[in-house]
């Protein structure tokens, strides 16, 4: 009803007309509940529920302590998240409006606020972890029952759970068909870009201020890695790079040196940019090899929500579950060189100090790194999922879990377990120039390049002339590669079947 954008409340009082006015506007007005969905354009819930409230929206975010405290606990990426709600605040102050944010559990949290205002319901965007399943069907059975409307929508995905199915309707478990019917299905059925929803200023409950990061994690390190944010920021960047590196993607993406990647892994995971926004700027750019190969990494985020969401063990074991039996040696002391990007391999070392400082690491690097602690230091892939959560701006329950299953052999269309990445030429490959390693080990600064990946091969001499002694300044290969190697494929041979070792292959 178009009255409620007049708001004619009486400060002092109710009178009869003026109660009369109160009802219609509470009759309409809507909750829109903020989660991985921190923008105002093209946000599906948000733009729902302010074309059934006539704009009469009020925007809530609450801390849940479920999550940021959880398994999956990180003070950097809880610092992005307010970072994002910032933003998020001033861009609906600009429409005279604000974020109303509250800390407690979800479900009396929403209660409280639909008594507050008078809100007949609340709208959110759907998550799909098992966590977000099955708090949000509770939210959704006990609003629904107190009369309320409780609605949820696809937003985070271009496709859902069961939108994209193999022909006996089974969920698929390998990329390659997968992303075929995934363009198949596009090509008939686009996602389409919306724009910005039409809210109206109206009275809302006070808010909590924004936290700072020590409030939620107290624990939390005095500096964090910062990755900048906001709408317009993600929007801008997805601009940059849809006229500069998208046409040459499809090459320069695994190049580790070069900026050849989107980099806006961050603002996806909260939703600062929709899915729908990415593909629908890279299927505008010139036709290429770039842009359909940004397409096939985006549709990856779609494959590993819906296997998380059909196949809910993995997030805590083995996709493949014989590979639960693999007896890790999990040797604390190699864990912790990893960790701290002193293992000796310069690009292994290089990738665990980016991802140090600045919250983020290329996905190359991922790669190189989790097959490292998994193959090489023989370490549960487990340990290398939790450390990434914590320290990963962009760390996503699904993909994470989807890229380390990859990594570790275990998964669903995961690499054998027996490829085995060679660090030493990994890095020769796809830093061949050792510019990368330079740039996050600058104690090798001087290294020649053809000892860039090897200095520990470097003769005495040689060393001297670099400023740098290895065992001292930068430590000797913790491991022998070609020994882990082999120890490695018998962990795996012991716990898959028998004739999985036929056809071994190093990459």
């Amino acid at each position: 009803m178009l009255v409620i954008l007049h708001h004619r409340v009486s400060p002092t009082g109710y009178n009869e007309s003026n109660e009369t006015f109160i009802v219609t506007i509470e009759r309409c007005m809507l909750i829109h509940w903020f989660r991985r969905d921190l923008r105002l354009r093209d946000n599906t819930a948000l733009l729902k529920a302010a074309e059934a409230a006539g704009g009469a929206v009020v925007p809530v975010f609450i801390f849940d302590d479920a999550i940021i405290r959880g398994r999956f606990a990180s003070p950097a990426r809880t610092q992005f998240l307010l970072d994002s709600l910032a933003a998020l605040d001033a861009e609906l102050r600009a429409l005279g409006l604000y974020l109303v944010l509250r800390r407690g559990e979800p479900l009396p949290t929403l209660i409280r606020l639909l008594r507050e205002t008078g809100a007949g319901g609340v709208m959110w965007n759907r998550d799909y972890t098992p966590y977000a399943i099955q708090r949000d069907s509770v939210i959704k059975r006990e609003l629904r029952a107190a009369g309320y409307r409780a609605e949820s929508c696809k937003d985070a995905v271009i496709f859902e759970m069961n939108e994209i199915a193999t022909a006996e309707g089974r969920p698929y478990t390998v990329y390659t068909p997968y992303a075929k019917r995934w363009r198949a299905r596009f090509a008939s059925d686009p996602a389409h870009v919306q724009g910005m929803p039409r809210l109206v200023a109206i009275p809302l409950p006070a808010s909590e201020p924004l936290p700072a990061v020590t409030d939620l994690l107290p624990d939390a390190p005095v500096t964090l890695p910062r990755f900048p944010t906001g709408e317009t920021v993600a929007l801008d960047a997805l601009e940059r790079f849809v006229r500069g590196p998208l046409a040459d993607y499809a090459t320069a993406r695994d190049l580790l040196a070069v900026p050849g990647t989107s980099r806006l892994s961050p603002y996806l995971r909260f939703g600062v940019i929709s899915p729908r926004q990415c593909v629908a700027a890279a299927r505008a750019a010139p036709p290429g090899p770039g842009p359909e190969s940004w397409i096939g990494e985006l549709i990856w985020r779609d494959f590993y929500v819906q296997v998380l969401y059909h196949f809910p063990h993995a997030l805590r074991g083995s996709f493949k579950p014989a590979f639960d039996r693999i007896a890790w040696p999990n040797d604390p002391e190699l864990f912790a060189a990893w960790q701290t990007g002193q293992t000796g391999y310069p690009i292994v070392d290089a990738a665990m100090r980016q991802l140090q400082q600045e919250g983020w690491m290329h996905n190359r690097a991922r790669m190189i790194v989790a097959s490292f602690l998994t193959k090489d230091l023989l370490i549960d892939w487990r340990w290398g999922e939790r450390h990434f959560m914590r320290w990963l701006i962009d760390g996503d329950p699904a993909a994470n879990n989807g890229g380390w299953q990859w990594a570790a052999g275990t998964g669903t269309d995961a690499q054998p377990y027996f490829r085995i990445f060679n660090p030493v030429s990994q890095g020769q490959k796809f830093d061949p120039d050792g510019v990368y390693v330079r740039r996050y080990l600058p104690e090798l600064a001087r290294v020649p390049t053809r000892y860039i990946h090897a200095p520990h091969t470097m003769p005495g001499a040689e060393q001297i002339r670099a400023g740098v002694q290895i065992g001292r300044d930068y430590p000797t290969p913790i491991v022998d590669h070609a020994t882990q190697r082999a120890r490695a494929l018998a962990l795996y041979r012991t716990a898959s079947r028998p004739n999985d070792a036929a056809t071994e292959q190093y990459a």
